[in-house]
């Protein structure tokens, strides 16, 4: 044994050829602090070693190295910028000491070599990657770019194009896509990795494989032609700025990096990148994307633990067909959970099949299926018109209209036709699952499971706990939500549940700018392009529909009359009384059209701007901090109320839940994420300004007491 340590291991194969095999504890490879310490000492014994000849890297787990330790980032990144850099330098040369031992070095990928993992294998001359690989380097995910050397070697590895495409998109790459732009050099089967690899290098020994030019190249600045150079990262940066403007900073100055470093040799080039890392590292950007890394960790989490006490769902059932269940039918078949769609009558199985169909066969023109595996999806999808075949289903979603009284019906009706221990389901986004709950005779085997439209492109699943429902019942639901391929939150049921319950507040902060005399279009464009939303409030209501709006705005007003009442007529209620609904019909703050390619196309109606200049007066001006403060402030506090409320169990579940089910800007990390970025003080001070707005601006004294102790909502 040439080293041993709690994570790697290095010892001598036949041929003096050293393995070093990453074993970390636990059920993945990751760099944290111990790793690097050890790969650093295991790196020192081989190169005392004058017998060893050749080195193959691989890995004991079902994947390589999974990438960095991210739960060491948040606290590392607070350091000051000295010991920051000093921390990245003294990283980044680990991964140089490997690329520069003094005999030829591959690689045998296996599963993921992600982040760090990818920065590994990039250090040695040859890589070889089994069938199930996927390799990459996500860290503008994080707001991060790569920092042991990625910028450097990846470009001089595989063409600068080709890992600025890498890098500023942070996308994994399968091993075919790998090998064709060189980023490996074969692709094997598992069974046959380490050997594929020990070939590699016995070939490097025999001078078959030249590994000193390889090498050299990593080391040399890029031959890249001037003119060429600046053609490459003009575009780039054209193309970023595009897809990732100026919230998401990383790809940026990932370009900026790779373009400064390409006519530098190693060690300068770097020099840019540590910099450039740490900068980055102390961005809000990062911090709340890594948050959400984290966050995201800390809800799957509760949701592989929520299996271990679940009820197995084999098949699955769901009442109302049309576009939403379609999109559940479709959802929970595509995943491999069988599914009867039920309505009472045709042209709604009809529709609901045809959502399903539209679906995959999108999937099928954009080769991510095929005609096969759509009709797989299909023949899992059981159309029915009576409860036969719903008799066996182990879950039962109802998904009627919205409206309690035919709700309770049909659930009603459904828990006479189930098994004893089916467990039922209402996807509501706004009925009381306690009030639905009286119409069953086993309410424990009951809860909310609201999904969010549409259903194949919103991640979110909120689960509604009712008063009487068991655990074995949220377990099983969250499991099967999981099993959707869905990220369930567990919420505690309440007027609007959780994500309903917060949002509407920033609805009634719009509303309140509209009957000031605030231009609705501009109060969009300030939400969008400087706070971040992917729609302003009025483009939202618009898609969601102000029918729909209007109808959950009376509920949020008489679940909570003393802040979401109304005592007059606001911009909602103008809309839904001259039957403008929005999209669904083609009028509502805007009007709407179908461009080219048959997407709606919304444009300025002069119409809506009359109505409610009829009711509230002529425009007047506000400055984008005044509506960014009148549209945030309600939402935010309602956030904190329903967490002080134990509506949500934390500011982890909540921050998800508003990324994932409403599109909370993900470079703020969330509400919780975004009070902390400003300060608790820093943002009760803010609402004090604009508290004689009403009820919906009072901050609650627990937040009060946070800021007066210089708290926050997460661990410094």
């Amino acid at each position: 044994m040439i080293y041993q340590s709690p994570t790697i291991k290095v010892e001598l194969l036949e041929d003096n050829i050293a393995k070093l095999c990453f074993d970390a504890p636990g059920s993945v490879n990751k760099f944290d602090r111990e790793t690097l310490a050890s790969l650093d000492a295991a790196l020192d014994s081989l190169n005392q070693q004058s017998d060893v000849k050749a080195l193959v890297l691989t890995s004991a787990k079902s994947t390589f190295i999974v990438g960095a330790d991210i739960t060491e980032f948040l606290g590392l990144f607070q350091q000051d910028d000295t010991t920051l850099l000093k921390w990245v330098e003294e990283a980044s040369a680990v991964f140089d000491k490997l690329e520069d031992l003094p005999f030829p070095t591959v690689s045998a990928v296996n599963g993921f070599a992600l982040g760090g993992g990818c920065e590994t294998i990039l250090a040695t001359d040859f890589r070889v990657a089994d069938t199930s690989a996927s390799i990459g380097l996500p860290e503008t995910k994080l707001g991060l770019i790569p920092g042991f050397g990625g910028t450097v070697r990846l470009p001089r590895v595989i063409g600068a194009d080709n890992a600025l495409e890498w890098i500023t998109t942070g996308k994994p790459q399968k091993p075919q896509a790998a090998l064709a732009v060189g980023a490996i050099d074969a692709v094997v089967a598992p069974e046959a990795l380490e050997a594929a690899a020990i070939q590699m290098l016995k070939d490097a020994l025999a001078e078959k494989l030249d590994w000193q030019a390889r090498r050299q190249r990593k080391l040399s600045p890029l031959t890249l032609p001037k003119l060429e150079a600046m053609m490459s990262f003009a575009t780039a940066k054209g193309m970023v700025f595009k897809v990732a403007g100026k919230h998401y900073p990383a790809p940026m100055m990932a370009v900026d990096v790779i373009e400064k470093a390409a006519a530098l040799p190693r060690a300068e080039a770097l020099k840019i990148e540590n910099k450039a890392f740490i900068k980055l590292a102390k961005t809000e950007a990062a911090t709340a994307l890594i948050g959400i890394f984290l966050n995201d960790q800390v809800v799957k989490g509760k949701a592989k633990k929520a299996a271990k006490q679940a009820k197995p769902v084999n098949s699955a059932a769901v009442l109302g067909a049309g576009i939403m269940g379609g999109g559940i039918a479709y959802q929970s078949a595509s995943k491999g959970t069988p599914i009867v769609m039920k309505d009472i009558a045709q042209p709604a199985l009809d529709l609901g099949l045809g959502e399903a169909a539209k679906l995959l066969e999108t999937q099928v023109k954009r080769g991510r299926s095929t005609p096969a595996k759509m009709a797989k999806v299909l023949n899992n999808i059981t159309p029915a018109l009576d409860y036969a075949p719903v008799k066996d289903a182990d879950v039962v979603v109802e998904a009627v209209v919205e409206h309690p009284k035919v709700k309770a019906s049909v659930l009603a009706e459904v828990e006479q036709q189930v098994a004893e221990d089916a467990i039922i389901t209402s996807n509501t986004s706004t009925i009381s699952i306690n009030l639905l709950a009286k119409s069953l005779q086993k309410p424990e085997r009951f809860c909310g499971m609201h999904f969010f439209n549409p259903v194949h492109k919103m991640p979110l699943v909120e689960v509604i706990r009712g008063e009487n429902t068991s655990e074995e019942t949220i377990a099983s639901v969250v499991a099967y939500a999981s099993k959707m391929g869905k990220t369930p939150i567990v919420v505690n049921d309440c007027p609007g549940f959780f994500v309903n319950r917060v949002l509407f507040p920033y609805f009634a902060g719009f509303s309140g700018l509209l009957a000031d005399g605030a231009d609705f279009a501009k109060v969009d464009k300030i939400m969008e392009k400087q706070f971040g939303w992917p729609m302003g409030p009025a483009y939202l209501l618009d898609v969601v529909g102000l029918d729909t709006g209007h109808h959950a705005q009376a509920v949020m007003a008489e679940g909570f009359p003393d802040r979401m009442g109304k005592s007059g007529k606001d911009a909602i209620d103008i809309m839904f009384e001259n039957e403008r609904f929005g999209q669904k019909n083609k009028i509502g703050f805007y009007q709407y059209s179908v461009d080219r390619r048959g997407k709606p196309k919304k444009d300025l109606d002069p119409t809506s701007y009359g109505l409610l200049q009829q009711e509230f007066g002529d425009l007047k001006d506000f400055d984008a901090d005044e509506i960014i403060a009148r549209c945030m402030i309600p939402m935010v506090i309602e956030t904190v109320r329903c967490l002080e409320e134990g509506i949500i169990a934390s500011p982890a579940e909540g921050d998800m839940g508003l990324v994932y089910g409403i599109g909370f800007p993900p470079f703020r990390g969330g509400v919780f994420r975004f009070i902390d970025t400003m300060g608790v003080a820093n943002f009760v001070a803010l609402a004090d300004k604009y508290a004689h707005l009403g009820g919906l601006y009072q901050v609650t004294d627990t937040m009060r007491e946070l800021a007066a102790n210089n708290g926050s909502y997460y661990p410094a």
